[in-house]
């Protein structure tokens, strides 16, 4: 378990913070993550990584020559946030584009897609690629669902050492697409890792047995099996990554592959040996022939007790990119030259933090009425904040029966920050929309992932629809909520019947217009809908999840409600309390 940390919420910032001050050789800090210490080259395409903390060394272990050149760090298990990415991307921007590079996972997509669109307007050529290697979570007839894990490493180092080399964006993203289509990648773990201030792991392992086809945030595998030696280890993971090759890759014999054998934290280096001597003689049997293999962590999930393979099948091209040199806090490779430091770097303190002083707040002018209204506003927040609190261990349950079990921490640090913004921007005399996109921006940052991505965009619309110069009444909240479950829809793609906050939002929206178009007021067309929410996330128990984390896992799930409507639910009543003592 997790044994050194002040408070578990500030784990990830406080990590940052101290590898920022020990590696002040490689890494600059700047909002949302680092960037490379030393210049970059003008014109160069800018390899932008990024994901939640507790997979050291990914991702801030990988910002160097050779590799990336700035990562964007989330909380715990939780992608960064869109404006997060956004500065991290800035700063590492040297002219020549920037191509964003992550696990797929339904949060990093959502926010490094809102990122992408937001470099774009400020007129920065942006891609996207993300890297899924992960074998055990589809099939190859579904190959785009899958997870991102170990292989995150050959294809960041491919696509980095591409935009080295002086390629344009296009062609750095071709790279990355072919290194991602020629890797694959397989684990087993023998038990889940323990977040920091937990007391239990994520999952278990029963005795004498081990998990397949896991994930690196603390899911629960495929299946079970029995606990193997180390040779039969090796030979499960080598057999069932032979079993799918590249559709350009007839039989095995003859070809040249990266090979990485990767611990995920409590698996120590001369267990990993003894497992890769094995790995690495079924290989030569086959007629692989292993270029610069990588035993170590390189991928981890905290304090997880499991080990993966991954085999990138490599062309000329390929094996010239990963051969590359590169200098990183946590991987080096070969020989290059001396660097400079960027000269533009801001400075930092001992701690290694950025010494700027921000500037101070400013709100848009509002109006009286928005400013009372933006008062309700915040009652309603500071009710949300304290209703996820009461239940936060409560979703982390349900969310660990087919998930990572992390949603009510990352709802707790969404709602709490989420309130703070609101009450900052309220004490500014801001507006009730401007309140809201304070708040919306806070919940993302802070929560990251998926349920952050959503939240924020769901405060976001609903302070669209308020605006700052009118007294919003009862049909123009419910308008912002029907806008708010349309661009969730539009943002995810998930649809009712996908076992999602979907699943809830779409019939709360949808009874709060019916209750207002019938002219009721607001506390009590709330108060309809919020009985509507509580009756759809109940439903949600007899569906199986078609989106997500969960879905891998999804038989797992009958019986038990999507975490994620179960908070809207509650969310909603709680909502409807405030409403009534502010009326």
């Amino acid at each position: 378990m997790t044994r050194l940390f002040n408070d578990p919420a500030a784990f990830a910032d406080e990590a940052l913070e101290g590898f920022t001050a020990a590696h002040r050789r490689w890494v600059r800090p700047v909002t949302g993550g680092v960037v490379r210490a030393t210049a970059t080259p003008a014109g160069q395409v800018a390899v932008v990584i990024g994901g939640g903390s507790g997979h050291y060394p990914a991702f801030s272990g990988l910002v160097g020559r050779g590799l990336a050149h700035g990562a964007a760090v989330g909380n715990v298990f939780a992608s960064p946030s869109a404006r997060q990415i956004h500065s991290v991307a800035t700063a590492a921007h040297a002219g020549g584009g920037v191509l964003l590079m992550y696990g797929n996972y339904a949060g990093d997509v959502l926010h490094f897609g809102q990122a992408a669109e937001r470099l774009a307007a400020d007129g920065i050529e942006t891609r996207t690629f993300a890297v899924a290697d992960d074998i055990s979570s589809a099939g190859p007839e579904e190959s785009a669902k899958r997870r991102g894990i170990a292989g995150d490493l050959p294809v960041f180092k491919a696509a980095a050492a591409a935009a080295e080399q002086g390629l344009p964006l296009e062609e750095v993203l071709r790279v990355a697409e072919r290194a991602g289509a020629r890797t694959r990648s397989f684990g087993i773990a023998f038990s889940g890792c323990t977040l920091p201030g937990a007391d239990h792991p994520l999952f278990t392992v029963p005795e004498a047995r081990m998990a397949v086809g896991l994930g690196i945030h603390g899911e629960p595998g495929i299946g079970e099996e029995a606990l193997p030696t180390a040779d039969e280890a090796a030979r499960l993971l080598v057999e069932t990554l032979l079993k799918e090759l590249p559709e350009d890759v007839a039989d095995p014999a003859g070809q040249r592959a990266a090979v990485i054998l990767n611990g995920l934290g409590s698996v120590k280096y001369e267990e990993l040996f003894v497992v890769y001597r094995r790995v690495a003689a079924l290989l030569g049997d086959a007629g692989v022939e292993i270029v610069d293999p990588e035993v170590g962590e390189l991928v981890t999930s905290f304090d997880m007790a499991g080990i993966s393979l991954t085999l990138t099948w490599l062309d000329d091209r390929l094996e010239e990119l990963w051969r590359a040199p590169a200098d990183t806090p946590a991987y080096r490779k070969g020989a290059l030259d001396a660097a400079e430091q960027d000269p533009d770097r801001a400075p930092v303190t001992a701690a290694g933090q950025d010494t700027a002083v921000p500037a101070a707040p400013v709100v848009p002018a509002a109006s009286d009425a928005s400013r009372r209204a933006a008062g309700t506003v915040l009652a309603a927040l500071d009710a949300v904040a304290r209703v996820v609190d009461a239940h936060a261990d409560e979703l982390g349950r349900i969310d660990a029966v087919a998930g990572d079990g992390d949603h009510g921490i990352g709802m707790r640090r969404g709602s709490t920050a989420a309130h703070r913004a609101a009450a900052d921007a309220h004490g500014l005399g801001a507006g009730a929309g401007t309140v809201l996109a304070r708040a919306a921006d806070a919940w993302a940052d802070k929560a990251g992932g998926t349920s952050g991505a959503l939240w924020g965009t769901i405060l976001r619309s609903l302070g669209t629809a308020l605006g700052d110069r009118e007294a919003p009444d009862a049909a123009r909240v419910a308008e912002g909520v029907t806008e708010a479950s349309a661009a969730v829809r539009g943002l995810g793609g998930a649809e009712v019947g996908d076992k999602t906050m979907v699943d809830v939002l779409v019939p709360f929206a949808d009874a709060l217009a019916a209750a207002t178009g019938e002219g009721l007021p607001l506390a009590d067309a709330w108060d309809r809908a919020a009985t509507t929410a509580t009756a759809a996330a109940a439903g949600t128990a007899d569906l199986l999840p078609r989106r997500g984390r969960a879905r891998p896992h999804a038989e797992k799930s009958l019986g038990t409600p999507d975490a994620g409507a179960h908070s809207l639910a509650l969310i909603t009543r709680a909502v409807h309390g405030a409403l009534l003592d502010h009326h």
